[in-house]
């Protein structure tokens, strides 16, 4: 399924440079691709970023990660283990 990880995230936001890293070694690892949105300074992807988070009950900030396929998400900085288990919708 094409598009199925996606993030939300800040240019500026300190959180959302910390996980690059972790994103290039999930796509280099297992050839999962992360469909990126920047929300600070885009409004469109702000509004596209409010239909995962509605009310912002799930994160209500950046970086927000969310799997189409699984429903599963991940609000803020997470250990790499949690960040590939999120991935593969565990």
């Amino acid at each position: 399924m094409p598009d199925e990880l996606i993030e939300f995230y800040g240019t500026e936001c300190p959180h959302c440079k910390d996980m690059e890293p972790l994103i290039a070694k999930l796509e280099k690892e297992t050839g999962k691709k992360v469909k990126r949105f920047e929300v600070w300074h885009d409004a469109e992807n702000a509004k596209l970023m409010q239909r995962f988070d509605p009310d912002g009950s799930r994160c209500g900030g950046v970086p927000f990660f969310f799997n189409k396929k699984s429903g599963e998400w991940i609000c803020g900085s997470t250990s790499y283990e949690k960040f590939k288990a999120w991935a593969a919708g565990k």
